[in-house]
This record gives C-alpha cells, sequence and structure tokens, in this order.
C-alpha cells in the first residue's frame, strides 16, 4: 500500500520522506502524519485536499461523475434495489440474500416505535421551532431512553444502536412534522415498506387513513437512497470527529444532524425553493438568468452545478426521472412554482453559459421539487436528509470504531500575539 515514497525538501532543513498510499481507486495519498517531526504542519482549510481517514465505504470520482456505495454505482441501487437493502449494504459491506434482507427488515421493523415518553419531550419546543431544531434535541435525547446498549467498545451494541437509529429516524421526523402541525402523532405500521410508512405517519391520520400511492413510496425510497452517503462531506466527518472523543451514537448522530443544518451542506433543497419564490414568476427568469452570469452580482442559481461533481451529480439522472413520474402521478400541471422550476432545468440543459460551466440541476434540483410536489413543506427538507443520510453516518461511525483510531485534533496556523506580559489594570490605557 505504501510502495512509493514523496521527498519534501524544507530549506535549511533535511529531507524528509513521506509514503504515498494507494487506494483501490482514486489518487494516491501522501501520508503526512511524519512531517511533524520535522517541526513542520500542513495548512490545507476546508480540508480541501487532506484525506482525514481511510474508509472502505463510500467512493466519488467527481470529474466522471461516479459515485460508488461499496462498490456498486448508485444508479444500480436507485434503479434495482431499495433503501433498507442499500442501508444493509452500507452497514455490513455485502448485498443481502434474500434471508438476511428478510431477517434485517424485520429488525428495522420492531425498532420502528419510540418510548411512549419522548412524546412529552416534545412539548418543551415552541411549535413553530425549525424542525431541525427539534430534531437536534431528540435524536440526542435517545440515549437517555436506550442507555442499555451504549457501550462503543461492544460490537452488538454499536450493530443495536446502528438498527434502533435506522429505524426511528422515520418515526421521529414525522413526529417533528405532526407536532408543528398541532395533529396527533401516528403511529408506525409493520405491515408498510419503509418509506410508505414515513408517508403514511406524515400525512394520515388517526380519523383518516388514506392508501399510500406506489409512484410516491417509490420516490420517497429513491430520495432515501439518493442521499444515503457521500463519502466525507462536512456531516460525515463530523460524526467521525464526534464519535473519535468516545461520544455514544445517539449524541453522534445529533451533531451530524446539527452539521446537516447549515444551508451550505443539508439546506440546499431548502434553498432551491427559496430561489424560486425570489424569481417569483417565468416573465423574470431573464433578469434572475441575467445576474446569475453577472460575476458582479451576488445572485447564485441554487441547484444547479455541485462542490464535488465537476461533471453531472450522477444521482440528478435518477432524480429527474422520478421527479417526471411524481408530476406525472400528481397531474400537477398549474403550479407557477413547478412550471418555473421546469424552465430554469430546460435552460439550465440547453444554454452554452450552463453546459461549458458544468452547471447542470443537481440532486438538490430535483428533491426539493419533488418533496414540495408530495406535500412536505420546505422547513422539513434537511430533516428528510437526515432521515436518508443517518444510515451513512452510523456506517462510518461503526466503521471507524472497528479498527484502530485517534480522537481527532486539527493543527493550527496560529497568527495571534505572541507571548506577553500582563499589565496591572491601574497602568493600562
Amino acid at each position: 500500500m505504501a510502495d512509493k515514497k514523496a521527498q519534501l525538501i524544507i530549506e535549511g532543513a533535511a529531507p524528509v520522506e513521506l509514503p504515498i498510499l494507494t487506494g483501490t481507486v482514486g489518487p494516491d495519498v501522501i501520508d503526512v502524519r511524519g512531517l511533524g517531526t520535522s517541526g513542520h504542519f500542513t495548512f490545507d482549510p476546508g480540508f480541501m485536499a487532506t484525506a482525514s481517514c481511510e474508509s472502505k465505504i463510500t467512493y466519488i470520482d467527481g470529474d466522471k461523475g461516479v459515485l460508488l456505495h461499496r462498490g456498486y454505482p448508485i444508479e444500480q441501487l436507485a434503479e434495482q434495489s431499495d433503501y433498507l437493502e442499500t442501508c444493509y449494504l452500507l452497514l455490513n459491506g455485502e448485498l443481502p440474500n434474500a434471508e438476511q434482507k428478510a431477517q434485517f427488515v424485520s429488525n428495522v421493523k420492531n425498532h420502528t416505535m419510540v418510548h411512549e415518553q419522548l412524546k412529552t419531550f416534545f412539548n418543551g419546543f415552541r411549535r413553530d421551532a425549525h424542525p431541525m431544531a427539534v430534531m437536534c434535541g431528540v435524536v440526542g435525547a435517545l440515549s437517555a431512553f436506550y442507555h442499555d446498549s451504549l457501550d462503543i467498545n461492544n460490537p452488538q451494541h454499536r450493530e443495536i444502536s446502528a438498527v434502533r437509529l435506522v429505524a426511528k429516524m422515520p418515526t421521529l421526523a414525522a413526529m417533528v412534522y405532526k407536532y408543528s402541525m398541532g395533529q396527533p402523532m401516528m403511529y408506525p405500521r409493520n405491515d408498510l415498506s419503509y418509506a410508505e410508512n414515513f408517508l403514511h405517519m406524515m400525512f394520515n391520520t388517526p380519523c383518516e387513513i388514506k392508501p399510500i400511492s406506489p409512484v410516491l413510496a417509490k420516490a420517497m425510497d429513491r430520495i432515501f437512497i439518493l442521499h444515503a452517503d457521500h463519502e466525507q462531506n462536512a456531516s460525515t466527518s463530523t460524526v467521525r470527529l464526534a464519535g473519535s472523543s468516545g461520544a455514544n451514537p445517539f449524541a453522534c448522530i445529533a451533531a451530524g444532524i446539527a452539521a446537516l443544518w447549515g444551508p451550505a451542506h443539508g439546506g440546499a433543497n431548502e434553498a432551491v425553493l427559496t430561489m424560486l419564490d425570489e424569481i417569483g414568476d417565468v416573465s423574470n427568469i431573464d433578469t434572475f438568468i441575467a445576474k446569475a452570469k453577472d460575476k458582479n452580482d451576488p445572485f447564485k442559481l441554487m441547484g444547479f452545478g455541485h462542490r464535488v461533481y465537476k461533471n453531472r451529480d450522477p444521482r440528478a439522472t435518477v432524480m429527474k426521472q422520478t421527479c417526471d413520474e411524481v408530476l406525472r402521478e400528481l397531474g400537477i400541471k398549474d403550479d407557477p412554482q413547478l412550471e418555473l422550476a421546469m424552465r430554469l432545468e430546460e435552460i439550465a440543459l440547453t444554454d452554452p453559459y450552463f453546459i461549458e460551466r458544468s452547471l447542470y440541476p443537481n440532486v438538490d434540483f430535483y428533491s426539493g421539487i419533488i418533496l414540495k410536489a408530495i406535500g412536505i413543506p420546505t422547513s422539513m427538507f434537511t430533516v428528510i436528509f437526515a432521515l436518508a443520510r443517518t444510515v451513512g453516518w452510523i456506517s462510518h461511525w461503526k466503521e471507524m470504531l472497528s479498527g484502530p483510531y485517534k480522537i481527532g485534533r486539527p493543527r493550527q496556523l496560529y497568527t495571534g500575539e505572541p507571548q506577553r506580559d500582563l499589565t496591572a489594570l491601574k497602568d493600562r490605557k
């Protein structure tokens, strides 16, 4: 794995040899752990060129538009698999056989309910609180209800915590929504699929149980799959960093939720709808397209392009197909916001300015449209992202704990005052 070496020449000091590590795929990585012995550290704000860990879970090639989970292309998983099967893959490294899948699905369904006392916990929040604020609190609070399995050094405890989190997140997300609406919270139904159950808890009430549309359930399942994991992003790195301190899994996932809440991360699909509101009408599109092209104008088109993908976002192709299916199923034709979104999509796919810069519609653009069409308010978008990403977070947490690891402790470039002496208060000017 480290057959090659790099040599760092530092003026006035002896050369430093650094091993070069080779992964399964992707660029080689220079191991700088030994650099500290030379009295130097690397400086990489935003970790743009730093690998913080070794992982076998997800691989992204942004230049080629590739996303692999345990080696499987995301397009194949979205088309041929389902969310719980993808969860099993991320958690265990291989796709399940029929018996393993049935057992895993059964385990998840057996843990969909939350402790009845957790309902009272919600009463401490204002009804108009942002759903992500409530999610941070209730997920962190799970450690107070399931303290029987918080030994992070016990593989069985790690396993049951993973299953509990995957199982309970849809229930908690729906409870957050129902609380904000002032409606009674719905219990999960284990005769439904994972996505069907979530839609049931979101939109049904005790006085009216409507059947769940298979098209909408499939769309929801795909949204879960396409957001399940995305390598070492901000929230996943946060979960790993929190986990490296020995924190319990519920606290670590709550930390991930807090990081995801940031508008530059998980709030992207919510920002798409906010942008559409700002544009207002199809007649204003040309003006806003001109603003987007003007480098001196702060306006940005949200949902186009991606920090990682320099080509098309591989998730967006599947999401566009799903978006078309949902709009057809619901027969939505006269929604001004959706009409605006479709016109923007058309421009982005045909305008040379966007094509040359690879500013294609990304997964957030289409998922925002789908969630709005289904009837989910924009304030819940990031909650659903957190629901889907929980399995990725817990997979990385489990992977880190399964081998040797160190508590995360980044270095810094200090540019403050050097050491100085304190002056008595009476002598200060």
